[in-house]
């Protein structure tokens, strides 16, 4: 929680950017998957985290 109630940050928590090089890389360190996966799943199903979540699952390990 920031120190200052009036500053928010109101970004999607649910949503995943492929713009986003530590948002990527921490999707694929918890997901035992490369980044470049991460933005191929992005490309196929969008940015939506739970969908993402259950298509890596689908993926094999690295």
């Amino acid at each position: 929680m920031a120190d200052d109630e009036s500053k928010r940050d109101f970004r999607d928590r649910n949503e995943l950017s492929a713009d986003d090089d530590y948002e990527v890389n921490f999707f694929a360190l918890q997901n035992n998957i490369t980044p470049e996966q991460v933005r191929e799943l992005i490309r196929k199903h969008g940015s939506d985290r739970a969908i993402l979540t259950e298509a890596a699952k689908a993926l094999p390990a690295i």
